[in-house]
């Protein structure tokens, strides 16, 4: 049975979160805040909490991805933006309407304060990540000397084909649902409350997680039909997560402390190919059974990876540029990314052919000793070059989490 939101919830406006009726009013959802983790696909995620939601929670089955340029040249209506979204992204991600007054409860002859598409919907899980790109540390608003190092511009990968219209940005939000049309009407209202101060640059719908960051999940597949990620960081790897994922005191800058860094990559596959390439070549590509996703050599998935094993040709049953070993933590000083990609169809090319493949996102400590290694190796050395390309990257500084409604997104930035 399908509840109606304002009625489930009714809750005050939250108003600008930074306000001080605003932030009282939204306090009272703070108070009721449900745990980090949904108990069901249908229940709200907590918005509240050392690190931004979004990131360690289990990977939700829907994507809307967007990213922004700022337009407007004033420090202070960006900052009065950001306290705006974060007031409307604590009510979406409990399930309430984005505005004051709804969809239906305003005035007849003034525009509703929400879209109204996902009115009786609920919360599904809703989690809405910001971040921060590196061109948004230009000299428009103050902040050049703010900019963290590990946000230097990704170098050049061979054989990638980067397209500009759909690379970077200003602003990213990352909104991940069970519903996809809660997830595109969390973004649609954001962009909607943001008009005249930011524009969309390029935007992803994403379907069928590609990865798993719970142990509670199981692995899912990506479009090419391989188990994905199954050696991910997970949300229960405390410690790993304080070595790989989280920016620590001292890394900078301050504001930081408690944040994360975003890379996104659409790496288009060429599907038609793969699906005419043997069975036995698959799998020698990726460097694990197809079936069920054990690493050559083995039987399980979860089977340790043995580099040395040979078949009984003689050889290494996984090959020197097979994609598990080049991706491997091994190959690369123990460095560990947290994937939470999406499969993508984006229609076709007009050619016949499916424009289709994964949006990658990782999340990771620092990216110049993380993403960049790992995908120079891969990009001089994949067997899997030849069935995919990379036509789209982005780089994001993720902030802290938000301490309560009281906070905002980009505060300790801005402050």
């Amino acid at each position: 049975m399908q509840i109606n939101r304002r009625k489930l919830f009714g809750l005050g406006a939250a108003g600008v979160a930074a306000a001080g009726t605003g932030a009282l009013a939204t306090r009272a959802m703070l108070d009721a805040a449900p745990p980090a983790a949904a108990a069901s696909t249908s229940d709200p995620v907590s918005f509240y909490g050392e690190h931004q939601a979004g990131i360690v929670t289990p990977a939700q089955d829907r994507l809307h991805f967007v990213s922004f340029d700022v337009v407007t040249k004033k420090r202070d209506e960006l900052v009065e933006m950001l306290q705006e979204w974060t007031a409307a992204a604590a009510r979406m991600a409990q399930g309430k309407d984005a505005g004051t007054f709804g969809a239906v409860g305003g005035a007849p002859e003034a525009p509703p304060d929400d879209t109204g598409e996902a009115l009786g919907l609920p919360p599904s899980g809703l989690t809405l990540t910001i971040g921060f790109g590196p061109s948004l540390f230009d000299d428009r608003f103050g902040l050049a000397a703010k900019k963290p190092a590990a946000l230097a511009d990704l170098p050049r990968f061979p054989g990638e084909a980067l397209l500009p219209e759909i690379s970077g940005g200003d602003l990213c939000v990352q909104a991940c649902a069970h519903d996809p049309q809660v997830a595109v009407h969390a973004i649609r209202n954001l962009a909607r409350i943001g008009f005249g101060k930011v524009s969309v640059r390029w935007s992803q719908l994403g379907f069928g997680r590609t990865s798993s960051t719970s142990r509670a999940q199981t692995t899912a597949r990506n479009l090419m039909g391989f188990k994905d990620g199954t050696n991910n960081l997970k949300l229960e790897d405390a410690a790993m997560l304080k070595q790989q994922l989280w920016v620590a005191p001292g890394d900078g800058p301050a504001w930081m402390t408690g944040g994360s860094y975003m890379v996104t990559r659409k790496i288009r596959m060429n599907i038609e190919t793969w699906d005419r390439a043997p069975l036995g070549e698959q799998q020698q590509i990726f460097g694990r059974d197809k079936g069920e996703g054990a690493p050559l050599g083995r039987a399980r998935e979860f089977d340790p990876i043995d580099f040395n094993a040979k078949g009984q040709d003689g050889e290494l049953a996984i090959a020197k540029d097979a994609h598990i070993r080049l991706a491997h933590p091994t190959s690369h000083g123990g460095a560990h990314l947290l994937r939470r990609g999406y499969n993508y169809v984006d229609g076709s090319d007009g050619l016949g052919r499916l424009d289709a493949g994964l949006f990658f996102i990782a999340y990771q400590r620092d990216p110049r000793k993380q993403f960049v290694p790992i995908q120079m190796e891969l990009a001089r050395k994949d067997l899997l070059n030849e069935y995919i390309k990379h036509v789209s990257s982005g780089l994001f500084a993720c902030p802290p989490g938000l301490r309560d409604a009281g906070d905002y997104w980009g505060r300790t930035l801005f402050a």
